[in-house]
């Protein structure tokens, strides 16, 4: 009989919070500094490697939750879309955004999730969420230009990889996409 409750017990533990748990409070404020001067450093480096490696610092610190709960869901996530189980992934990060609201990168995994499976508008309305939580996500700002390329909006596209630059300037994919850009809507110009 014992050997039962364990695994039924975890089953309604992961499928909703209990109703005595509190929402996690990600304070945008306990890594702001540290944040500031990565950024500070990624904009004013001009070396191709070593701002990736800034980028990725940058990452990292994106990715700390401040919850053990919402890290571990957060690996489920992944786990589940390297595994394609999509259906599984939204759960565990529409979870997450409950959870932890001011937690940008719950929001930009589902994002990026919801473009995968081809809901752009999805997509967008949670890209739309991570900006207001972190105006320099450069990997929602890249996002959201893709969104408008598919759509073939390419002077909002344009803006959004112009947007990038201004927070990762060395960020090659980024600038390639620019000057095409820059140079298709010059020929339609003509």
């Amino acid at each position: 009989m014992q050997r039962f409750i364990a695994p039924f017990i975890a089953l309604i533990l992961l499928a909703a919070p209990p109703a005595w748990a509190e929402t996690v409070s990600v304070s945008p404020d306990e890594e702001l500094p540290r944040l500031d001067q990565l950024f500070d450093d990624l904009k004013r480096e001009r070396n191709e490697a070593a701002a990736k490696r800034i980028a990725n610092f940058i990452r990292e610190e994106w990715g700390r939750s401040g919850s053990a709960t919402v890290d571990l869901m957060m690996q489920w996530s992944a786990k589940a879309m390297s595994e394609e189980r999509y259906d599984v992934a939204l759960d565990f990060l529409d979870q997450i955004t409950v959870l932890a609201p001011q937690f940008a990168e719950g929001w930009n995994r589902r994002a990026t999730l919801h473009y995968t499976m081809g809901s752009y508008a999805k997509s967008m309305a949670d890209i739309e969420h991570v900006l207001r939580l972190e105006p320099r996500h450069f990997g929602a700002l890249s996002g959201m230009a893709a969104i408008f390329k598919t759509y073939d909006m390419k002077e909002p596209a344009l803006e959004a990889f112009r947007r990038v630059l201004d927070v990762y300037p060395m960020l090659r994919s980024a600038q390639e996409e620019v000057a095409e850009l820059a140079e298709e809507l010059a020929g339609e110009g003509i």
